[in-house]
C-alpha cells in the first residue's frame, strides 16, 4: 500500500489502546513487586539461618529487577500515544488538502498524486476523493489548475512526510528501549542533585548530562525529586509522578483511619475526615483521567506534579507540552483544589479542543497549573499574599516549559481566571513569564494598572469579563467604604453611586478597561464561571489567542 492509502486506513486510536494495554502491564509489575515484598516479610518471620538469608536476598534481587522496569510500560504508552497524536495531525492535514483538491476540480490517485482531469475549462471533471472514489469538482484554466495542483500536491506530501517521520521516530524510541533491555535499564547517576526550586536552566543542563539509564534510575529511586523539578522533560515527570500516585493515596487513607480512631475527641476530626474524603474523591477522578486513552478532544494526560497535602495541588497536561505547537497553561482561581482538579482540567481541555477545531493540523497541549494554595474564602481572596507566594513557582514552570520543548519553540499562552488572573499578573510583574500571550477572564485585577507592566507587548495581553460577572462589583476597600457612607447619608443616591462604572477593581485597574492598554475579546452573559460554555464567544476567543489568530 502507498503511504497515502496507509494513512487513510490507519486508526490512531489503535495505537492509543495499545499504550493503555502496556500501562496495564505496568500495573501487573507493581503487583508482583508488592507480592514479593510481602513474601519476603513472611519468610523473615518464619525462617532463620543461612538458607533463609540467601532466599531473602534472592527475593530482594528479583523485586529490584521488577522495580527497575516499572517506568518502562509508562514510557511505551507515552511513545504510542505521541505517535497516535502525530498521525492524527497528519490525517487532519491530508483531509484538508483532499477537500480543497475536490473543490478545485482536481483529482488525487490512490498513490496520493494530484492530477488534472482532461476536461475543458469551465466544465466539471471527475476527481478521486478521500477513499479513492470519483467525485465532481470544478476545473479552472489550465495554468491555474497546474499551479494549484502543484501547491496541493506539496501539502499532501507534507502530510505524508509528517506521518512517515512519526513512524520513524516511534520505531527508534521503541528500539532504544529494546537496546536498554539488553544493556541494563538503570545505572546510578553521579551524586550531584539540583536543589528543590532550582533554576530550570540548571536542571535542564543537569538532566541533559545524564545517560538514559541514569535518568531511569532517578525516576525509579527518586521519583519525588524528578516529578517536581521544572526543567525535567514532561515524559520523565509523568513517569515519576505516576509511580508515586498509589503511595499518595495510601498515605491519605492511613491519615483517614487515624482521624476516625480519634473522632470521639471532637468535631475537628470529623471535619478532617470530610476534607480527606473530598481529596480522595478528587484523586480517584484524576486516576480515571490518567488511565483513559487519548482522543482527539482529550489527549493523553501527563502528570507533571501532585501533592495531596492540605487542599492538594496538581499539575496535569493533556498532550505532551514538550512536543506541542502551542501550549496553554491555565491557572484557576478561588476554591480550586485537588478535589475539583478534574473539573478545572476540563475547562483547559475545552479551550484546547476548540483550538484543535480551528487548526486540526496543529498540536495543542493544555496544562492545568494548580500548584498553589488557592483561597478558599472571600476573606483570603481579598489579599494578594497567596498570589505573591505562587508567582515564583509559575515563573519557574513556564521557564521549564520553554527549556524542555523539542524542536521549534511552541506558542505559549498563560490564562488566569478570577484570583488565578492575579497569580498570572503577579508572576509576570515580579519575575516575568515565558509566554507569548497572557489572558485574563473574570479578573478582579491583575496587580498592575497598565498592560505594559506585565513585561509583554501590550498587544499580547488579552482580557474578557462578562457583563453579568459579579467580579465587576469587587472594588477597592477605600471606594467601598466611601460608597457605604454615601448610601447611609443619601439613600436616594446610593443606586447611582454603586452602579457607576470605574477603572479600578480590587487588585488594580480592570484589564478590560481601555486605559489598561491591553486587548479585549467578547463574552456572553454566562456569569463568573461560564467562560467555557460551548455557546459563549469567550471560549472561541480564548482558543483563537492560543492558536495565534
Amino acid at each position: 500500500m502507498s503511504g497515502y492509502a496507509r494513512l487513510w486506513t490507519t486508526d490512531p486510536a489503535t495505537w492509543e489502546r495499545a499504550g493503555v494495554a502496556w500501562r496495564g502491564a505496568g500495573a501487573l509489575v507493581d503487583r508482583r513487586a508488592a507480592g514479593l515484598s510481602a513474601g519476603a516479610t513472611g519468610l523473615r518471620d518464619a525462617w532463620a539461618g543461612a538458607a533463609a538469608g540467601a532466599a531473602g536476598d534472592r527475593l530482594t534481587g528479583i523485586r529490584s529487577e521488577l522495580v527497575s522496569v516499572s517506568p518502562v510500560p509508562i514510557e511505551v504508552d507515552q511513545i504510542l500515544a505521541e505517535f497516535a497524536a502525530r498521525l492524527r495531525r497528519a490525517r487532519a492535514r491530508l483531509a484538508d488538502a483532499v477537500t480543497r483538491i475536490d473543490a478545485a476540480g482536481l483529482g488525487i490517485d490512490r498513490d496520493g498524486r494530484v492530477t488534472m482531469p482532461a476536461t475543458a475549462p469551465g466544465q466539471r471533471g471527475a476527481t478521486v476523493g478521500r477513499e479513492g472514489g470519483p467525485t465532481a469538482g470544478r476545473v479552472t484554466r489550465p495554468a491555474d489548475r497546474a499551479a494549484e495542483a502543484a501547491r496541493l500536491s506539496a501539502e499532501v506530501g507534507d502530510a505524508l512526510a509528517l506521518a512517515e517521520a512519526a513512524d520513524r521516530e516511534a520505531t527508534a524510541r521503541l528500539g532504544a528501549l529494546t537496546t536498554a533491555a539488553r544493556a541494563g535499564w538503570v545505572t546510578p547517576p553521579p551524586t550531584y542533585r539540583p536543589p528543590p526550586e532550582a533554576d530550570p536552566a540548571l536542571v535542564r543542563r543537569w538532566w541533559a548530562g545524564l545517560t538514559p539509564a541514569q535518568r531511569r534510575w532517578l525516576v525509579v529511586h527518586e521519583p519525588a525529586r524528578v516529578g517536581r523539578l521544572d526543567g525535567v522533560p514532561a515524559t520523565a515527570r509523568d513517569q515519576a509522578n505516576r509511580l508515586l500516585f498509589e503511595d499518595h493515596r495510601e498515605r491519605l487513607l492511613a491519615r483517614r483511619r487515624e482521624l476516625l480512631r480519634r473522632v470521639r475527641r471532637g468535631p475537628a476530626e470529623l471535619a478532617g475526615v470530610a476534607r480527606l474524603d473530598a481529596t480522595l474523591a478528587g484523586l480517584a477522578t484524576l486516576a480515571d483521567r490518567l488511565a483513559a486513552p487519548g482522543t482527539a478532544d482529550a489527549p493523553r494526560a501527563y502528570l507533571l506534579g501532585l501533592d495531596p497535602a492540605g487542599d492538594g495541588r496538581a499539575v496535569v497536561a493533556l498532550g505532551n507540552p514538550d512536543r506541542a505547537d502551542r501550549v496553554l497553561t491555565y491557572v484557576p482561581g478561588m476554591t480550586a483544589d485537588l478535589a475539583d482538579a478534574d473539573g478545572e482540567l476540563g475547562r483547559a481541555a475545552r479551550v484546547a479542543a476548540r483550538a484543535t477545531a480551528l487548526d486540526p493540523g496543529g498540536e495543542t497541549s493544555a496544562v492545568l497549573w494548580l500548584d498553589y494554595d488557592a483561597p478558599d474564602f472571600v476573606h483570603e481572596a481579598y489579599r494578594a499574599r497567596q498570589a505573591e507566594d505562587a508567582a515564583a513557582g509559575l515563573h519557574r514552570f513556564q521557564e521549564g516549559l520553554r527549556l524542555t520543548h523539542e524542536g521549534p519553540p511552541g506558542r505559549q499562552t498563560v490564562l488566569g481566571h478570577s484570583y488565578g488572573s492575579l497569580v498570572v499578573g503577579t508572576a509576570a510583574r515580579e519575575h516575568g513569564l515565558a509566554a507569548d500571550a497572557l489572558v485574563f477572564v473574570g479578573s478582579p485585577g491583575v496587580g498592575v494598572d497598565h498592560a505594559a507592566d506585565l513585561r509583554l507587548p501590550p498587544g499580547q495581553v488579552w482580557a474578557s469579563t462578562a457583563t453579568d460577572d459579579v467580579i465587576g462589583l469587587v472594588r477597592p476597600p477605600v471606594e467601598l467604604a466611601g460608597r457605604a457612607a454615601v448610601g447611609a447619608a443619601l439613600p436616594w443616591l446610593a443606586g447611582d453611586v454603586v452602579g457607576r462604572p470605574d477603572d479600578d477593581l480590587w487588585f488594580g485597574r480592570d484589564p478590560t478597561d481601555p486605559g489598561f492598554g491591553g486587548r479585549v475579546f467578547p463574552s456572553g452573559r454566562y456569569g463568573h464561571t461560564g467562560y467555557w460554555e460551548p455557546a459563549n464567544p469567550a471560549l472561541d476567543g480564548m482558543a483563537r489567542i492560543v492558536v495565534g489568530r
